[in-house]
């Protein structure tokens, strides 16, 4: 009788990483990364433009204020509920919840708000269009901290960081550049809602990692616990707080900024509107590739660290750097230009936050990310608020100290941000671990060493 000859007996052959994995992308989740840069390249045409574009039709400035300060709000709300809303539902069905915001407002909005310029329903449409973006690039940002490996976790968020503000502002506003003169501002609107549903459908459609189709908080828990969950942990846990308290400082200065330096750099220094657009350009240029730099280097020399030296300490210096070089160097454009890309550089030291804020309450990821998400919707609102309130009696230079001195606070804060994991090794080598930890049995990555 014929016998089956036997396969191999060798060792297994090692599977080659995927060349996504080496990038430090993780291989389920790829197809997101490029869905949230197109989603955002859309979102992010109309940032430069939409505001002269309404008053051009007829809206008066305040008008327009008031309809940014509605998107605004909504958008913050969002913010925190794309990460309570993922334990409660899941990761892909906030991200489902975003899209058709977005693209049913969108619709509503340019289809009849715009070209009738009936205010009340630009409030309503333009402003619960703002629940769109965050739910859905937010939403996968959970997602990752959910699923991907937590030795390359810094990498992967600095990756979703680079998609997000590759799209908004830069490849959004530049689309725009390009797309106006060629078929009106009008037009354009309705491109980005062509881009948004392109980004939509290939984040959905092609990513098939099954941890974001479900809940993520633990079974049996009630859904008013899980929604507000994030709250009660800033109570529960003060690192939770802490840290996003870190978060909000990390993007009060440059929305601060966006306030005041317009003004004083094409007035007081003396540059021209066109070299503080490029100016502007090149800053969030810079900062869009040191996300992935400073998320690598998180998960090398730890994230707590990143963010407390990179990001606090380097930008208290490098804020400071950019009031006092074109001040006391005459506007020189091309040092201009140099403290400007720094100013980007360090911003982007905080993006290891987005790997440390889940691994501060791994039972509860969705919960600490939502916290997170928390203080970067309070940015909007504090960082114009400081330069209303600041400016007047002190000047530019007064708020740029002001904004200093904040991102000295968050380097020292983050500090503390220690992980249950941290704790237990300083508690194994019979040190006290202060403050309260939350009870897990799960561990956090050895990355966030500390110093």
């Amino acid at each position: 009788m014929a016998s089956t000859s036997p396969g191999p007996t060798g060792p297994p052959r090692t599977q080659r990483p995927a060349w996504t994995d080496r990038l430090g992308i993780p291989r389920g989740l790829a197809w997101g990364f490029l869905g949230v840069l197109v989603f955002m390249i859309g979102d992010g045409v109309e940032s430069g433009y939409l505001s002269p574009y309404l008053v051009q039709e007829g809206l008066s400035a305040q008008r327009v204020a008031m309809l940014f300060t509605v998107y605004g709000v909504t958008a913050s709300v969002a913010a925190w509920l794309s990460g309570a809303l993922s334990d409660l539902w899941g990761p892909r069905r906030v991200m489902m919840a975003g899209f058709g915001a977005w693209v049913g407002f969108q619709v509503l909005m340019l289809a009849i708000a715009v070209p009738s310029m009936n205010y009340p329903l630009l409030l309503l449409s333009y402003g619960l269009r703002g629940i769109g973006y965050p739910l859905f690039a937010f939403g996968f940002l959970v997602w990752i901290a959910a699923t991907a490996p937590e030795k390359r976790l810094g990498t992967a968020v600095g990756w979703f960081w680079f998609a997000f503000t590759g799209g908004l502002p830069t490849l959004g506003s530049l689309v725009a550049s390009f797309l106006i003169p060629q078929i009106g501002a009008y037009r354009t609107l309705w491109f980005s809602l062509g881009l948004v549903v392109l980004g939509g459908l290939i984040a959905l459609l092609l990513v098939r990692e099954r941890t974001g189709f479900r809940r993520l908080a633990p079974a049996g828990e009630r859904p008013l616990a899980t929604l507000f969950g994030s709250l009660a942990l800033l109570g529960r846990n003060p690192r939770i707080g802490m840290g996003a308290v870190v978060r909000m400082i990390n993007t009060v200065p440059e929305f601060g900024f966006l306030v005041c330096l317009p003004a004083f750099f094409t007035q007081t220094v003396g540059l021209s509107l066109s070299q503080w657009l490029r100016l502007l350009s090149v800053m969030f240029a810079v900062n869009i590739v040191f996300n992935l730099v400073f998320g690598v280097l998180g998960d090398r020399i730890g994230w707590r660290r990143t963010v407390a030296w990179c990001g606090g300490a380097g930008c208290t210096v490098t804020s400071l750097l950019l009031y006092y070089v074109p001040t006391l160097l005459g506007g020189q454009y091309a040092l201009c230009l140099l403290v400007a890309g720094l100013f980007g550089a360090t911003l982007a030291g905080y993006v290891p936050l987005s790997a440390l804020m889940p691994s501060l309450a791994p039972a509860h990821k969705g919960q600490a990310m939502a916290a997170l998400n928390l203080g970067a919707g309070a940015s909007t609102f504090v960082g114009p608020a400081l330069v209303a309130l600041f400016l007047g009696p002190l000047g530019v230079q007064g708020v740029i100290w002001i904004f200093a001195g904040l991102y000295a606070l968050s380097g020292v804060l983050a500090l503390f941000l220690r992980t249950p994991a941290e704790d237990r090794a300083r508690r194994a080598d019979g040190e006290p671990a202060p403050g309260p930890v939350p009870a897990t049995t799960t561990a956090a990555p050895a990355a966030s060493e500390g110093l």
